[in-house]
């Protein structure tokens, strides 16, 4: 257990030595708080102009998703990829763990990465549920922005987990970052693209149910979670995070 920890706590301090992370973070909360101030303007306007969701201009706007679409890469690309070009991962192999422990190790290291970007946000939150502080009550039900971020807690770890098992396969961390972001773009697109489609047909569909952004324009970002795009998510995380494992396990028979 202990080298385990000690594991997560290596990876994760790693990110604050590097200018990539502060980038990253800087970036993401720009565009984010840009998009809140749109929000809160919009949530009370009147007529057409209006929203009526808090998170719901922030999940829809394509600026926000071209930047979700290049975090995932970035906070991944050194996870494996580093680790092979220095000549340490062989070191790491030979550690008293797992190969199971070396990469959920590595992966809790970057989660955890991730959900310290998004926990700045929590702060408009009282503005976005117009939170009365002298009754503790919300005159914007709060449900809504909480399928909000589960939808963007499991998205995540999906974006993750295969960011992190195409750094496992490769030595160079721009190469890492580059293939993770075109497999990424199998699951936003269609999202950023809008392709003008039967909403009926099977093609649609097919997108749709791939389709990230589309999940929470028409899902999380209404306070509406379905199963599918959960197990979407999941089945997809653990997959990624399984090939990572026989990925280092084929290391150490070569």
């Amino acid at each position: 257990m202990r080298p385990t920890l000690s594991l997560i706590r290596r990876e994760f301090s790693a990110y604050f030595y590097s200018p990539i992370a502060y980038v990253v973070i800087a970036v993401f909360l720009a565009v984010t708080g840009y998009l809140f101030t749109l929000s809160v303007l919009q949530l009370t306007a009147p007529g057409p102009k209006g929203i009526s969701y808090p998170m719901q201009l922030i999940v829809n706007d394509v600026a926000f998703w071209l930047v979700f679409l290049f975090i995932p890469p970035l906070l991944t690309m050194r996870l494996f990829a580093e680790e092979r070009s220095s000549g340490t991962l062989e070191m790491l192999l030979t550690a008293p763990l797992r190969d199971w422990q070396i990469v959920l190790s590595k992966f809790i290291a970057c989660y955890a990465f991730y959900v310290l970007m998004w926990l700045p946000t929590l702060l408009y939150l009282p503005i976005l549920l117009d939170w009365e502080w002298w009754s503790s009550t919300c005159g914007i039900d709060p449900w809504t922005v909480g399928a909000t971020y589960l939808g963007l807690a499991l998205a995540g770890a999906m974006f993750l987990a295969l960011g992190m098992f195409v750094s496992s396969l490769v030595k160079s961390q721009i190469v890492a970052a580059l293939l993770a972001l075109f497999l990424s773009l199998i699951f936003i697109v269609a999202g950023i693209w809008r392709p003008d489609m039967d909403a009926s047909g099977t093609v649609y569909q097919v997108l749709y149910y791939f389709t990230v952004p589309l999940h929470f324009e028409r899902n999380f970002g209404r306070g509406v979670v379905d199963t599918r795009q959960l197990v979407l998510y999941g089945s997809v995380a653990l997959l990624c995070l399984f090939l990572t494992i026989r990925s280092l396990e084929s290391r150490r028979w070569r």
